[in-house]
């Protein structure tokens, strides 16, 4: 078929064609690529802008930062920090005095209302008024036990005697300097009885220790008399928490065991080591080894007399100043005494052991602790469970 006339004028120009297609397609695509980079670089430029403001802020943070007086905020956090402690022991303290008033009266209502504002005081970290409400309650709770103090007159049939019994079981009524008070008192001549110590556990126990009632003690030790120890952890005192019922005072007990060999935290507080028919008093417990060949040892504080001088008149701590029963270990020569004063704060009750003329007297724990077991039967107390009991047993 023969080609027609056109095309056969255009066939010598083909190449021409060609080249202007393959041209217009290449531009058109470097058209379109050209686009897409422009579109891509927006979007980029969009990418470093918002990252520009990021570390520009960054930067401006970080200004800022170094501008701040790093000490003048640590200052301010320590302020705060001890501010939370301060007002956290007297909440805690108070408390623990609530709960000691709390077993000599019904009539705590008010108070433990009080004490409940101060809690939430503390939670709104409103530390000034918090601490000034417990500074109040604690006042309160003072005037609730002097109060009861007053009301515990001593009975007109109890005979004033400030004389202490030649031996066994007295009650009776001490006309001391400061005041007249109830004592329930045991004496007992060292030539023929020996003072031990019984303890719930036979090693150092730092938390959840055994207890058990001074009743338990006499009984499994054959003791004709007992009477309560030395300060210790009660599990209902929220300072007490993580070392319940433990104690931290140098002791012997009746085995041979010494408790708390290594703890210095009291090796400053005094002690009484009795041995045979005689009694060794030291200032300091630390002045002490670890003889086992006597019957017991004993710390606590504070010594109420020594050589007949009354060795404690106060410390300011609100626990010592408050009116209660307080117990006591003691001895003039070969005789040894244990006895509860009734009422008395510690100072008081160092002057009525003086004017009983009781050489050398040891404070004991008290308060809701107070037990004097004597004749199969509790003359005060029973108190609370406890780690201890010091056991007056026949030789």
């Amino acid at each position: 078929m023969p080609k027609l006339p056109i095309f056969s004028k255009l066939s010598k120009y083909k190449l021409y064609i060609a080249t202007f297609v393959l041209g217009s397609l290449i531009v058109g695509l470097l058209v379109i690529q050209s686009i897409k980079i422009s579109n891509e670089k927006k979007q980029n430029d969009v990418r470093l802008s918002e990252s520009s403001i990021k570390i520009q802020k960054i930067e401006k943070e970080l200004a800022t930062l170094k501008k701040e007086d790093q000490y003048v905020k640590n200052k301010q956090l320590e302020a705060t920090i001890s501010a939370i402690e301060k007002t956290y022991k007297e909440a805690v303290g108070v408390y623990e005095e609530l709960i000691e008033l709390k077993k000599k009266s019904n009539k705590t209502e008010k108070l433990e209302e009080s004490f409940a504002l101060s809690l939430s005081l503390l939670s709104l970290r409103n530390y000034t008024s918090a601490s000034a409400t417990l500074a109040d309650i604690r006042g309160e709770i003072k005037k609730s036990s002097d109060s009861i103090a007053v009301l515990s007159t001593v009975p007109t049939n109890v005979a004033t005697n400030n004389t202490p019994p030649s031996s066994g079981y007295s009650r009776q009524a001490v006309d001391s300097d400061v005041g007249k008070f109830i004592v329930n008192i045991i004496s007992a001549d060292l030539n023929s009885t020996r003072v031990v110590v019984d303890t719930a556990f036979e090693q150092n126990c730092s938390n959840d220790c055994p207890v058990a009632s001074l009743a338990d003690y006499a009984g499994r030790s054959g003791a004709f008399a007992a009477i309560n120890g030395p300060y210790f952890c009660p599990a209902e005192y929220p300072s007490c928490a993580g070392k319940t019922n433990s104690f931290d005072t140098l002791l012997m007990n009746k085995n041979k065991v010494y408790f708390n060999s290594d703890n210095n935290i009291y090796s400053n507080v005094p002690a009484v080591i009795f041995s045979g028919n005689s009694a060794r008093w030291v200032g300091k417990s630390l002045e002490w080894g670890r003889d086992t060949g006597v019957d017991s040892v004993i710390a606590n504080q504070p010594l109420l007399t020594l050589g007949g001088q009354i060795m404690f008149g106060g410390d300011g701590d609100p626990k010592k100043g408050s009116r209660g029963p307080r117990s006591f270990i003691g001895n003039t020569g070969s005789k040894v005494y244990i006895g509860v004063v009734s009422n008395a704060t510690v100072a008081e009750a160092a002057h009525v052991v003086k004017t009983l003329g009781i050489e050398n007297a040891l404070n004991l724990d008290s308060g809701g602790s107070t037990a004097l077991w004597s004749g199969g039967k509790y003359i005060a107390g029973p108190g609370r469970n406890t780690p201890f009991g010091i056991l007056l047993v026949g030789k």
